[in-house]
């Protein structure tokens, strides 16, 4: 979206609008909470094959569950992504509004 004919937005009254610190709590916290799954889940597969001897079991034929997890990490990955797209959507239509609440005076 071009601002060129527009005011300029002071970007320091924004980031002290109430507003704006709520959406940037929620989204923290959401990019927190993500990392935090991700990382959990990504780590445990070389634990869980290093150390013990769950994942080394046959699942089904000569599939191991090794197997089953690792394919399951990648299908995370791809769901995380399309999790965190539609996210990303609806904090960016928060931001929006924020600096149209800005815009219309309530960070001034």
């Amino acid at each position: 979206m071009a601002r060129d004919n527009q005011k300029q937005i002071d970007y320091e009254k924004i980031a002290k609008m109430d507003s704006f610190r709520r959406l940037s709590k929620k989204k923290n916290r959401f990019l927190w909470t993500m990392a935090v799954i991700f990382f959990t889940i990504y780590m445990a597969l070389p634990f869980l094959t290093s150390y013990t001897t769950i994942l080394h079991q046959k699942a089904f034929g000569e599939i191991t569950w090794v197997w089953i997890y690792s394919m399951g990490i990648f299908i995370m990955v791809w769901g995380l992504a399309h999790f965190y797209v539609g996210r990303a959507n609806k904090f960016d239509k928060e931001a929006q509004d924020i600096i149209d609440e800005y815009e219309r005076g309530a960070g001034q």
